[in-house]
Protein backbone atom coordinates (compact mmCIF):
# COMPACT_ATOMS: atom_id res chain seq x y z
CA UNK A 1 0.00 0.00 0.00
CA UNK A 2 1.17 3.63 -1.05
CA UNK A 3 1.33 6.14 1.57
CA UNK A 4 -0.76 9.10 1.07
CA UNK A 5 -0.34 12.81 1.98
CA UNK A 6 -3.44 13.73 3.98
CA UNK A 7 -3.94 16.63 2.70
CA UNK A 8 -3.58 14.91 -0.78
CA UNK A 9 -6.48 12.56 -0.54
CA UNK A 10 -10.47 12.72 -1.93
CA UNK A 11 -12.33 10.19 -1.26
CA UNK A 12 -15.82 11.05 -2.78
CA UNK A 13 -19.52 9.53 -1.15
CA UNK A 14 -21.72 9.04 -3.64
CA UNK A 15 -25.17 8.01 -1.55
CA UNK A 16 -28.96 7.74 -2.52
CA UNK A 17 -30.05 11.06 -1.53
CA UNK A 18 -33.46 10.27 -1.99
CA UNK A 19 -33.77 7.61 1.14
CA UNK A 20 -33.34 8.99 4.98
CA UNK A 21 -31.27 5.49 5.82
CA UNK A 22 -28.40 6.35 2.32
CA UNK A 23 -27.97 10.11 3.98
CA UNK A 24 -27.87 8.92 7.54
CA UNK A 25 -25.07 6.46 6.03
CA UNK A 26 -23.30 9.56 4.61
CA UNK A 27 -23.35 11.75 7.63
CA UNK A 28 -21.52 8.92 9.10
CA UNK A 29 -18.86 8.18 6.84
CA UNK A 30 -18.38 12.22 6.82
CA UNK A 31 -18.26 12.48 10.14
CA UNK A 32 -15.52 9.70 10.23
CA UNK A 33 -13.48 11.00 7.36
CA UNK A 34 -13.17 14.73 9.15
CA UNK A 35 -12.10 12.69 12.47
CA UNK A 36 -9.55 11.26 10.42
CA UNK A 37 -8.56 14.51 8.94
CA UNK A 38 -9.97 14.49 5.76
CA UNK A 39 -12.30 16.69 3.42
CA UNK A 40 -15.37 14.30 2.38
CA UNK A 41 -16.06 15.05 -1.26
CA UNK A 42 -19.68 15.29 -2.85
CA UNK A 43 -21.43 16.22 -6.21
CA UNK A 44 -22.99 19.48 -6.34
CA UNK A 45 -26.80 17.94 -6.53
CA UNK A 46 -25.52 15.45 -3.22
CA UNK A 47 -23.83 18.07 -1.32
CA UNK A 48 -26.82 20.45 -1.17
CA UNK A 49 -28.80 17.24 -0.19
CA UNK A 50 -26.60 16.95 2.56
CA UNK A 51 -26.39 20.50 3.60
CA UNK A 52 -29.96 20.36 3.67
CA UNK A 53 -30.45 17.26 6.29
CA UNK A 54 -27.36 17.65 8.41
CA UNK A 55 -26.42 21.65 8.37
CA UNK A 56 -24.07 21.45 11.01
CA UNK A 57 -21.67 18.99 9.22
CA UNK A 58 -18.25 20.55 8.87
CA UNK A 59 -16.38 20.76 5.42
CA UNK A 60 -17.15 19.41 2.58
CA UNK A 61 -15.42 19.52 -0.74
CA UNK A 62 -17.72 19.82 -4.07
CA UNK A 63 -16.46 17.59 -6.97
CA UNK A 64 -15.67 19.21 -9.92
CA UNK A 65 -15.21 22.26 -8.26
CA UNK A 66 -12.34 21.88 -5.46
CA UNK A 67 -11.67 18.61 -6.48
CA UNK A 68 -11.37 17.21 -9.76
CA UNK A 69 -12.71 14.05 -11.12
CA UNK A 70 -8.52 12.43 -11.68
CA UNK A 71 -8.21 13.42 -8.14
CA UNK A 72 -9.97 10.53 -6.68
CA UNK A 73 -8.93 8.05 -4.68
CA UNK A 74 -11.69 5.71 -4.11
CA UNK A 75 -15.48 6.48 -4.25
CA UNK A 76 -17.63 5.38 -1.11
CA UNK A 77 -21.16 3.85 -2.80
CA UNK A 78 -23.90 3.95 0.28
CA UNK A 79 -27.09 2.52 -1.99
CA UNK A 80 -27.40 -0.70 -4.03
CA UNK A 81 -26.53 -1.94 -7.42
CA UNK A 82 -28.40 1.43 -8.94
CA UNK A 83 -26.28 3.70 -6.53
CA UNK A 84 -23.22 1.83 -7.74
CA UNK A 85 -24.14 2.23 -11.46
CA UNK A 86 -24.38 5.79 -11.32
CA UNK A 87 -21.32 6.05 -9.35
CA UNK A 88 -19.80 4.63 -12.18
CA UNK A 89 -21.47 6.83 -14.51
CA UNK A 90 -20.00 10.08 -12.50
CA UNK A 91 -16.41 8.97 -12.26
CA UNK A 92 -16.18 6.79 -15.74
CA UNK A 93 -12.39 6.58 -16.59
CA UNK A 94 -11.06 8.45 -13.57
CA UNK A 95 -9.49 5.14 -12.22
CA UNK A 96 -10.74 5.20 -8.90
CA UNK A 97 -12.34 2.03 -7.81
CA UNK A 98 -15.86 1.91 -5.99
CA UNK A 99 -16.42 0.47 -2.66
CA UNK A 100 -20.55 -0.20 -2.60
CA UNK A 101 -22.14 -0.55 1.07
CA UNK A 102 -24.94 -2.33 0.67
CA UNK A 103 -28.19 -0.58 1.48
CA UNK A 104 -30.77 -1.63 -1.04
CA UNK A 105 -32.12 -4.79 -1.59
CA UNK A 106 -29.28 -7.99 -3.40
CA UNK A 107 -26.82 -5.18 -3.83
CA UNK A 108 -24.61 -7.91 -6.48
CA UNK A 109 -21.70 -5.41 -6.63
CA UNK A 110 -21.52 -4.01 -3.04
CA UNK A 111 -18.69 -5.50 -1.22
CA UNK A 112 -20.34 -4.73 2.64
CA UNK A 113 -23.65 -4.29 4.08
CA UNK A 114 -24.41 -1.55 5.82
CA UNK A 115 -23.48 -3.04 9.62
CA UNK A 116 -20.16 -3.04 8.36
CA UNK A 117 -19.68 0.70 7.72
CA UNK A 118 -17.62 2.10 10.08
CA UNK A 119 -15.09 -0.65 9.34
CA UNK A 120 -15.34 -0.10 5.27
CA UNK A 121 -14.69 3.33 6.33
CA UNK A 122 -11.68 2.70 8.27
CA UNK A 123 -10.43 0.30 5.84
CA UNK A 124 -10.49 2.61 3.42
CA UNK A 125 -8.73 4.86 5.33
CA UNK A 126 -5.96 2.86 5.83
CA UNK A 127 -6.07 1.70 2.06
CA UNK A 128 -6.64 -2.10 3.11
CA UNK A 129 -8.80 -3.50 -0.16
CA UNK A 130 -7.61 -4.99 -3.34
CA UNK A 131 -9.00 -3.79 -6.96
CA UNK A 132 -10.75 -5.80 -9.36
CA UNK A 133 -11.43 -5.12 -12.91
CA UNK A 134 -14.50 -5.75 -14.44
CA UNK A 135 -15.10 -5.42 -18.14
CA UNK A 136 -17.57 -2.73 -19.50
CA UNK A 137 -18.90 -2.41 -22.64
CA UNK A 138 -18.35 -0.10 -25.65
CA UNK A 139 -21.81 0.57 -27.49
CA UNK A 140 -22.30 2.25 -31.10
CA UNK A 141 -25.55 3.04 -32.60
CA UNK A 142 -25.13 3.54 -36.28
CA UNK A 143 -27.64 4.53 -39.27
CA UNK A 144 -26.69 4.37 -42.76
CA UNK A 145 -23.39 3.30 -41.29
CA UNK A 146 -23.30 6.85 -39.52
CA UNK A 147 -22.41 6.67 -35.73
CA UNK A 148 -24.91 8.45 -34.67
CA UNK A 149 -24.44 8.02 -31.13
CA UNK A 150 -22.05 6.64 -28.58
CA UNK A 151 -22.16 5.17 -24.94
CA UNK A 152 -20.69 2.34 -22.69
CA UNK A 153 -21.97 0.14 -19.99
CA UNK A 154 -21.15 -2.48 -17.08
CA UNK A 155 -24.44 -4.38 -16.59
CA UNK A 156 -25.88 -4.66 -20.43
CA UNK A 157 -26.67 -2.37 -23.08
CA UNK A 158 -30.23 -3.75 -23.94
CA UNK A 159 -32.38 -3.10 -27.53
CA UNK A 160 -36.64 -3.02 -26.87
CA UNK A 161 -39.61 -2.55 -28.23
CA UNK A 162 -40.62 0.94 -27.98
CA UNK A 163 -44.50 0.56 -27.69
CA UNK A 164 -45.96 -2.41 -25.39
CA UNK A 165 -48.26 -3.41 -28.40
CA UNK A 166 -45.50 -3.46 -30.91
CA UNK A 167 -42.99 -6.30 -31.36
CA UNK A 168 -39.90 -5.27 -32.33
CA UNK A 169 -38.52 -7.16 -35.76
CA UNK A 170 -34.44 -7.55 -35.22
CA UNK A 171 -31.26 -9.82 -37.15
CA UNK A 172 -28.32 -10.67 -34.82
CA UNK A 173 -24.99 -10.41 -36.05
CA UNK A 174 -21.86 -12.16 -35.10
CA UNK A 175 -18.28 -11.07 -35.84
CA UNK A 176 -20.10 -9.17 -39.03
CA UNK A 177 -22.27 -12.49 -39.98
CA UNK A 178 -25.86 -12.42 -39.67
CA UNK A 179 -27.23 -15.64 -37.19
CA UNK A 180 -30.61 -15.03 -37.12
CA UNK A 181 -33.66 -12.57 -37.42
CA UNK A 182 -37.04 -12.75 -35.49
CA UNK A 183 -39.61 -11.06 -33.93
CA UNK A 184 -38.88 -10.37 -29.84
CA UNK A 185 -39.33 -8.23 -27.09
CA UNK A 186 -35.83 -6.98 -27.52
CA UNK A 187 -32.64 -8.44 -27.01
CA UNK A 188 -29.56 -7.89 -24.27
CA UNK A 189 -25.72 -7.50 -24.69
CA UNK A 190 -24.38 -8.23 -21.26
CA UNK A 191 -21.27 -8.59 -19.52
CA UNK A 192 -20.34 -11.66 -17.03
CA UNK A 193 -20.72 -8.60 -14.41
CA UNK A 194 -24.60 -7.97 -15.76
CA UNK A 195 -25.03 -12.05 -16.21
CA UNK A 196 -26.63 -11.69 -12.81
CA UNK A 197 -28.81 -8.80 -13.72
CA UNK A 198 -31.53 -8.18 -16.43
CA UNK A 199 -29.62 -11.12 -18.39
CA UNK A 200 -30.54 -13.15 -15.77
CA UNK A 201 -33.87 -12.74 -15.57
CA UNK A 202 -34.17 -12.67 -19.10
CA UNK A 203 -32.92 -16.34 -18.87
CA UNK A 204 -29.57 -16.09 -19.79
CA UNK A 205 -26.16 -17.92 -17.85
CA UNK A 206 -24.32 -16.88 -15.02
CA UNK A 207 -21.04 -16.23 -15.92
CA UNK A 208 -18.05 -16.16 -13.57
CA UNK A 209 -16.37 -12.38 -13.33
CA UNK A 210 -13.20 -14.05 -14.32
CA UNK A 211 -14.66 -15.42 -17.53
CA UNK A 212 -13.49 -12.72 -20.39
CA UNK A 213 -16.76 -12.99 -22.99
CA UNK A 214 -20.17 -11.22 -23.70
CA UNK A 215 -23.44 -12.50 -23.86
CA UNK A 216 -26.87 -12.27 -26.07
CA UNK A 217 -29.91 -12.96 -24.46
CA UNK A 218 -33.04 -12.53 -26.81
CA UNK A 219 -36.50 -11.34 -24.48
CA UNK A 220 -39.32 -13.50 -25.48
CA UNK A 221 -38.58 -14.39 -29.55
CA UNK A 222 -40.71 -15.85 -31.42
CA UNK A 223 -37.98 -18.22 -33.18
CA UNK A 224 -36.89 -21.48 -33.27
CA UNK A 225 -33.37 -20.58 -32.31
CA UNK A 226 -33.02 -17.74 -29.73
CA UNK A 227 -31.09 -19.32 -27.20
CA UNK A 228 -28.43 -17.12 -25.19
CA UNK A 229 -24.85 -16.72 -26.76
CA UNK A 230 -21.57 -16.51 -25.22
CA UNK A 231 -18.84 -15.26 -27.41
CA UNK A 232 -15.16 -14.11 -26.80
CA UNK A 233 -13.95 -10.63 -25.62
CA UNK A 234 -12.62 -10.18 -29.45
CA UNK A 235 -16.09 -10.50 -30.97
CA UNK A 236 -18.52 -7.76 -32.15
CA UNK A 237 -22.23 -8.36 -31.38
CA UNK A 238 -24.78 -6.56 -33.27
CA UNK A 239 -29.07 -5.92 -33.45
CA UNK A 240 -30.60 -4.42 -36.44
CA UNK A 241 -34.13 -3.20 -35.93
CA UNK A 242 -35.48 -4.19 -39.48
CA UNK A 243 -37.29 -2.24 -41.90
CA UNK A 244 -40.44 -4.91 -41.41
CA UNK A 245 -40.46 -3.56 -37.66
CA UNK A 246 -44.31 -1.75 -37.12
CA UNK A 247 -43.00 1.51 -34.61
CA UNK A 248 -39.62 1.79 -33.59
CA UNK A 249 -36.87 0.78 -31.27
CA UNK A 250 -35.17 1.48 -27.95
CA UNK A 251 -31.51 1.65 -26.58
CA UNK A 252 -30.87 1.40 -22.71
CA UNK A 253 -27.46 1.01 -21.15
CA UNK A 254 -27.50 -0.11 -17.44
CA UNK A 255 -31.05 0.91 -17.20
CA UNK A 256 -29.94 4.60 -16.94
CA UNK A 257 -28.66 6.11 -20.57
CA UNK A 258 -31.52 5.63 -23.55
CA UNK A 259 -31.81 6.25 -26.97
CA UNK A 260 -34.55 6.05 -29.80
CA UNK A 261 -33.93 3.47 -32.64
CA UNK A 262 -35.60 4.33 -36.02
CA UNK A 263 -35.95 1.26 -38.59
CA UNK A 264 -32.36 0.39 -39.79
CA UNK A 265 -30.83 1.34 -37.31
CA UNK A 266 -27.89 -1.00 -36.03
CA UNK A 267 -26.68 -1.44 -32.31
CA UNK A 268 -23.01 -2.69 -32.21
CA UNK A 269 -21.52 -3.62 -28.85
CA UNK A 270 -17.48 -4.79 -28.41
CA UNK A 271 -15.39 -5.18 -25.35
CA UNK A 272 -13.96 -1.11 -24.02
CA UNK A 273 -10.72 -0.53 -23.30
CA UNK A 274 -11.99 1.16 -19.99
CA UNK A 275 -13.06 -1.31 -17.39
CA UNK A 276 -14.72 -0.52 -13.71
CA UNK A 277 -12.66 -0.85 -10.74
CA UNK A 278 -14.22 -2.80 -7.96
CA UNK A 279 -12.55 -2.11 -4.66
CA UNK A 280 -12.62 -5.38 -2.67
CA UNK A 281 -12.36 -6.08 1.27
CA UNK A 282 -12.32 -9.53 0.87
CA UNK A 283 -11.01 -12.49 -1.54
CA UNK A 284 -13.32 -15.20 -2.08
CA UNK A 285 -15.15 -17.55 -4.08
CA UNK A 286 -17.87 -15.90 -6.34
CA UNK A 287 -19.49 -19.17 -5.91
CA UNK A 288 -20.33 -17.76 -2.12
CA UNK A 289 -21.28 -14.24 -3.30
CA UNK A 290 -23.99 -15.99 -5.51
CA UNK A 291 -24.89 -18.26 -2.66
CA UNK A 292 -25.04 -15.34 -0.34
CA UNK A 293 -26.41 -12.94 -2.61
CA UNK A 294 -29.46 -15.03 -3.89
CA UNK A 295 -29.77 -16.60 -0.45
CA UNK A 296 -29.20 -20.44 -2.79
CA UNK A 297 -29.77 -23.69 -0.31
CA UNK A 298 -26.74 -25.51 0.83
CA UNK A 299 -27.72 -27.00 3.79
CA UNK A 300 -26.51 -30.96 3.82
CA UNK A 301 -23.10 -30.49 1.57
CA UNK A 302 -20.77 -32.34 2.78
CA UNK A 303 -17.69 -31.38 0.13
CA UNK A 304 -14.09 -30.29 1.50
CA UNK A 305 -13.27 -26.67 2.31
CA UNK A 306 -10.92 -25.27 0.13
CA UNK A 307 -8.96 -22.67 1.96
CA UNK A 308 -6.76 -20.26 -0.16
Amino acid sequence: MTDLPTAERHILIVAHTGRTDSLEAAVSVCRQLQEAGLTPVLSGDELADMRAFAPELGPIAMLGDAVAIHELEIVIVLGGDGTILRAAELTRGCGAPLLGVNLGHVGFLAESERDDLTDTVARVLAQDYEVEERMTLNVRVKVDSEVVYETWAINEATVEKASRERMLEVVIEVDGRPLSSFGCDGVVMSTPTGSTAYSFSAGGPVVWPSVDAMLLVPLSAHALFARPLVVGPDSALAVEVLDRTQGTGVLWCDGRRTHDLPRGARVVVRKSHTPVRLARLAEGPFTDRLVRKFELPVTGWRGEIIRP
